[in-house]
């Protein structure tokens, strides 16, 4: 080898030592189109959301500043506290009953001795792909005491069953979705499974051990981290109820959906009906940190069980 290779060899080993200490953009570059949007369609509107909620609109004089009034009002808002009652009541019945299902049937299908997995599996899945407000329309018809299939199974059996009284109303909602969901989450958990190498599975066999104690020991333990996931995202839906209660309004007789029956309604309505939206701000604002609270704590609950 020349002198001149070494040297140029050299100069390029400097090169290469004086490049790692400059600043390599190429990654937020990529980063770049994601993050305007982001910052434009998130960032930007809950700024501005806890910007006008410090305001208020007045027939006279018009908007002005009225600091923390929004906040102390919406305090004492008995019809905004019966709509967090009510989502707080469906979320901690419905999510169990919707994650249950879900786990269940992850099982059957990862056991596989369930006939026609495959078709299972996308049928369970299918009620996701559905748009919220085909949903909410086709189970709105089905409950129709008059026109639906529920009205029919009451003329043949003699009945009397109302899926929209008032009484069970929310459970209706609640079932639809369940039918909804089930499925995304059902897939969560599937994958979960499906990491968990099938030579675990025959060791314990050789063992004696039982399909129950397989399922109690093993695959149960592997669904904690996507169960934490599920309970986290299931309880944000829940309390941004908003499509199926609004869409049913219409088809349920008499007032039992009101216009507070959840917290996302009657900030909707605040703003585009009553012409409140400084409020509807304030109250959007409140739910929003009410709703990452406990998505949080479930969080730090959900880390803790995994450490142990």
């Amino acid at each position: 080898m020349s002198s001149a290779d070494i040297t140029a060899g050299s100069a390029e080993a400097g090169q290469v030592r004086v490049n790692k200490h400059k600043a390599d953009w190429r990654g937020w570059k990529f980063m770049a189109p994601f993050a305007v949007v982001f910052v434009f369609v998130f960032i930007v509107p809950i700024v501005y959301a806890v910007y006008i909620s410090f305001f208020k609109k007045q027939m006279i004089g018009g908007t002005r500043f009225v600091g923390l009034e929004n906040y102390a009002r919406l305090l004492g808002d008995q019809q905004f506290w019966s709509s967090v009652g009510r989502v707080a009541l469906f979320t901690v019945v419905q999510v169990p009953i919707m994650l249950f299902l879900a786990a269940a049937m992850a099982l059957a299908i990862d056991s596989m001795k369930l006939h026609g997995t495959k078709f299972f599996r996308i049928s369970t899945f299918l009620p996701y792909a559905v748009p919220a407000v085909v949903s909410t329309l086709i189970w709105g018809f089905v409950y129709g005491a008059k026109y639906g299939l529920v009205g029919s199974l009451n003329d043949f059996l003699g009945t009397d069953i109302d899926m929209f009284n008032p009484s069970v109303l929310l459970a209706s909602i609640g079932n639809i979705n369940t039918w909804e969901f089930t499925g995304y989450n059902m897939l969560i958990f599937y994958s979960s499974l499906s990491t968990i190498p099938h030579s675990l599975y025959e060791a314990a066999s050789i063992d004696g051990a039982s399909e129950w104690q397989i399922v109690k020991s093993i695959k149960l333990p592997e669904l904690k981290g996507s169960l934490a996931i599920t309970v986290i995202f299931s309880i944000i839906g829940s309390f941004q109820l908003f499509n199926e209660p609004s869409i049913l309004q219409s088809m349920v007789p008499g007032n039992a959906i009101t216009t507070y029956y959840t917290p996302n309604m009657y900030a909707y309505n605040l703003s585009f009906s009553g012409n409140q939206s400084n409020y509807a701000a304030a109250l959007a604002i409140v739910m929003a940190v009410i709703t990452m609270a406990i998505a949080y704590a479930v969080q730090l609950r959900s880390m803790k069980e995994q450490m142990k």
